[in-house]
């Protein structure tokens, strides 16, 4: 029983699969029939929409074919109207032209004629002058036959008379016109220096060696001098200057050759003493300072001066030098003041004289500018600035009048003895110069370039109107024990190589300075 249920269960799942499989397969295929519609569908829309987008690609491209045709005509119809318009310019000036050819033509044919006509005057005066010369030739014939020479011999005769006395004509006159122009020479100079002296008002001052700083009271010459003294040899050895304090009322006397050591020296004391503070420290400090000022101010002073004399393009190194230069003297002279005066005195001369005004006013100004650099001492002052005038591209003319003002080089324009002459017009007014004063500078200057010249020194000052000199060494370098040989080194080669009246003093400074900071 329990195997025909079996049996019977087994038969019937058999049966269920295969109607399963069957229905299965009537739903697939069904499926695939949908499929394959929907795709034939597809292809159909695809194809529509693909035949309406090339029909609407073909439309697009004809109408631009058609612009682009219509462009094309266009600019073709311009071209030829621009090709009728060139070809009727072209048989306007053919028309022209054949109308000009037609003209010089005719005016060829003119000219013929008045050729022929010419021709015909030619034959006429030809035949004309064989009879003159005919005429000509028996007249000096007879001539020969009465005087008994013949015609070559007597022109011969005249010429050498004629030579003769022309030649005596012209030794006399050429004589008159040299004592003339001797006369008239030596007049017109005269009178163009008495005028350039006559229209350049001057002054006649002379550089001292000393400064006067005055102050309110007396007390305040103790805090100058500082406790032991310190203050005042702290000024001394930041400036190079001496400062005597005596007893001056309210005035202390800054004493030293270099006025520019001065000037620094003046203003900062000036502002110590307006400050209240003073100490070695903030003397060292003022003096930095102020030492700066005067750089500036010594460009400005040099501005100011082209500036007034109206010279332009001047290069700014040379305009400093300028400006260096009222820090400067000539024997005595303010050698800025003595550039200002040969300026203005060449720049009227050579107005005279019908020369450039302008590069003699430049020449007169720069001519002692090689007296402000401290280096190349052993070239002549007048060589050096021509060096430094060529250097900075200066004019040709400038340059020769710079170097040949004291007959350095050969004079090679008119301007270098103008120059010469008015530098001499501003050096030899009296009271002007003073000989002694120069000469003493200069020893000074020798005496602390010989100081200077050791190695480790770092600064030497002459004081004392040269009476003692001061010579600074850097601590790293010069022990003291070496400190005292070079004392005595420097004074052995001072009393050999240098002629000075009285005695010298060498002192040689060493200092130590130990520096710390508290924070």
């Amino acid at each position: 029983m329990s195997i025909s249920i079996t049996l019977s269960i087994i038969i019937s799942l058999l049966i269920g699969i295969v109607i399963g499989r069957f229905l299965l397969q009537i739903l697939l295929k069904k499926q695939e029939k949908e499929a394959s519609e929907k795709a034939n569908q597809i292809i159909k829309d695809a194809e529509s929409q693909a035949e309406h987008i090339k029909k609407q690609r073909q439309l697009e491209a004809k109408e631009k074919f058609l612009q682009l045709k219509s462009e094309h005509e266009k600019e073709v119809n311009q071209r030829n109207s621009i090709i009728v318009q060139k070809e009727n310019s072209i048989k306007q000036k053919e028309q022209s032209l054949n109308q000009k050819l037609e003209n010089l033509n005719r005016e060829k044919q003119e000219l013929d004629n008045k050729n022929k006509k010419l021709d015909q005057m030619v034959e006429f005066n030809e035949k004309k002058r064989e009879e003159v010369e005919q005429l000509k030739n028996q007249h000096i014939k007879q001539l020969e036959t009465i005087a008994g020479l013949t015609a070559d011999e007597a022109k011969e005769q005249l010429v050498a008379s004629l030579k003769e006395e022309a030649r005596s004509q012209a030794v006399m006159q050429i004589k008159d016109i040299v004592d003339e122009a001797k006369l008239t020479a030596s007049k017109e100079a005269k009178k163009v220096v008495i005028q350039t002296i006559q229209r350049t008002a001057t002054e006649s001052a002379i550089e001292n060696t000393v400064s006067i700083f005055n102050i309110e009271n007396d007390e305040i010459k103790g805090r100058i001098i500082g406790r032991e003294g310190r203050n005042i040899r702290a000024l001394e050895a930041a400036t190079g200057v001496e400062i005597i304090v005596d007893d001056t009322p309210e005035a202390i006397i800054l004493s030293g050759f270099d006025p520019v050591r001065r000037e620094i020296a003046r203003l900062s004391l000036h502002r110590l003493v307006t400050d209240g503070r003073i100490h070695p420290a903030r003397i060292e400090e003022v003096v930095a300072k102020t030492r700066t000022q005067i750089e500036d101010e010594i460009v400005e002073i040099g501005e100011r001066t082209v500036i007034d004399l109206g010279i332009h393009g001047l290069h700014p190194e040379l305009i400093r030098m300028v400006g260096r230069m009222r820090y400067r003297s000539s024997y005595g002279q303010n050698l800025l003041q003595h550039s200002r005066e040969v300026a203005n005195f060449a720049a009227t001369m050579a107005a005279e004289l019908g020369l450039n005004v302008k590069l003699a006013k430049r020449a007169g100004l720069l001519h002692d500018i090689g007296k402000v650099p401290d280096d190349n001492p052993e070239l002549p002052h007048a060589i050096l600035g021509m060096q430094l005038a060529e250097k900075y591209k200066e004019h040709p003319e400038v340059c020769n009048a710079i170097g040949a003002h004291h007959d350095e080089i050969e004079m090679t324009s008119m301007i270098s003895p103008v120059v010469q002459a008015c530098d001499a017009i501003s050096g030899a007014r009296p009271g002007a110069r003073r000989e002694v004063v120069e000469s003493y500078i200069k020893r000074l200057k020798e005496l602390e370039d010989l100081a200077l010249s050791y190695p480790g020194v770092e600064k030497t000052f002459a004081i004392q109107a040269g009476r003692e000199l001061r010579v600074v060494v850097e601590s790293e370098k010069v022990s003291d024990a070496q400190a005292e040989i070079l004392a005595a080194d420097i004074s052995n080669r001072i009393q050999t190589e240098m002629t000075y009246p009285g005695q010298i003093k060498v002192t040689v400074i060493r200092e130590t300075r130990s520096v710390s900071y508290a924070k």
